[in-house]
């Protein structure tokens, strides 16, 4: 099971939305970079649940604590070690069907795969596991911007009737904006390692994303080369032959719908069985609504392992 994202800047992250805790283990940051548990909570605070009627009712308080790899304020190069206690999971709503297999869920090809489950929430396939990816990206988005003057933002750009789909006991898909102002240049290489590659991997490896697209997207297929290679208008997202350009960089991530819906849906058990289920429990009638910090802080994962691969280490630099 993959657990480890990044090759110089790597997270570690582990916990199940059911367990104890979840946590993330950053190694390769560079020393001296001033770094608190209050800064990390506020990107924290953006991803916690139960803020308003749009967003599951799962009541926690998302409290980070930084273990190791910080010292008077600062972090000395060692590992950061950071935790999020779970405090108020309800694992008794999923007894009623730790027999079956939950639609659009990863319940069946996980069981497929390890031969056993954890069925309260789904254990390391819930998104309740990006808060070791907020926590982490924090401190890489803190690096760049210091650095590089470099800002993540991302934002809903497109979703549907939440509140319709929310009182059917249904739920909506949406898609998310991401905009990155004063990335760093010369980041990413052609062929394997190109940038745009391994930002669609990132946004592709968070639960729920369907599709990436970078610049003018699948809208480029529909242009002629003189109208995409303007200069000014950067189509390309800010990335040529895989290589940050120092131009902004713009890309979009679809998100479905949250699969955890009350409403009943056909479903199978472990026996091959067909019956009708209701998913109980507190769940998000929309994922992307608390998704734009996920997105921002994966994105700024990648860009500081890029960073690092540049051969920059220091914070003085």
């Amino acid at each position: 099971m993959s657990n480890v994202f990044g090759k110089l800047f790597k997270l570690g992250s582990w916990g199940e939305s059911h367990g104890k805790a979840i946590g993330a283990v950053v190694d390769g940051c560079p020393a001296g970079l001033e770094i608190s548990e209050e800064y990390i909570q506020t990107f924290l605070d953006r991803r916690r649940p139960g803020q308003s009627i749009l967003t599951t009712q799962r009541k926690e308080s998302d409290a980070v604590k930084i273990l190791s790899g910080v010292f008077e304020g600062k972090t000395t190069g060692a590992p950061i070690s950071l935790i999020v206690e779970n405090t108020d999971h309800h694992s008794s709503d999923y007894d009623h069907i730790k027999d079956w297999y939950r639609p659009g869920h990863a319940d069946e090809a996980y069981d497929s795969k390890y031969g056993f489950r954890d069925y309260r929430g789904g254990g390391r396939s819930s998104a309740r596991e990006t808060i070791a990816r907020v926590a982490a990206g924090s401190i890489a988005r803190k690096f760049l911007n210091e650095k590089c003057g470099t800002e993540f933002t991302a934002k809903i750009s497109e979703m549907g009737n939440i509140e319709n789909a929310r009182k059917n006991g249904d739920s909506v898909g949406g898609v998310i904006s991401l905009t990155i102002k004063n990335p760093p240049k010369n980041l990413g290489e052609p062929v394997f390692d190109r940038a745009e590659a391994l930002l669609a991997m990132a946004m592709m490896s968070i639960p729920a994303a369907k599709g990436f697209e970078i610049g003018a997207g699948f809208n480029a297929a529909k242009m002629l080369g003189s109208e995409h290679n303007k200069l000014g208008e950067n189509h390309a997202g800010g990335v040529y032959g895989g290589i940050t350009s120092g131009e902004d960089i713009f890309c979009k991530i679809a998100f479905k719908p949250t699969p955890s819906i009350s409403k009943l849906q056909k479903a199978k058990n472990k026996n091959g069985e067909i019956g009708e289920i209701s998913i109980k429990g507190r769940h998000d009638p929309c994922v992307a609504v608390r998704a734009p910090v996920i997105v921002e802080s994966m994105a700024a994962l990648v860009l500081m392992d890029l960073w690092l691969q540049n051969g920059e280490f220091k914070i003085g630099n």
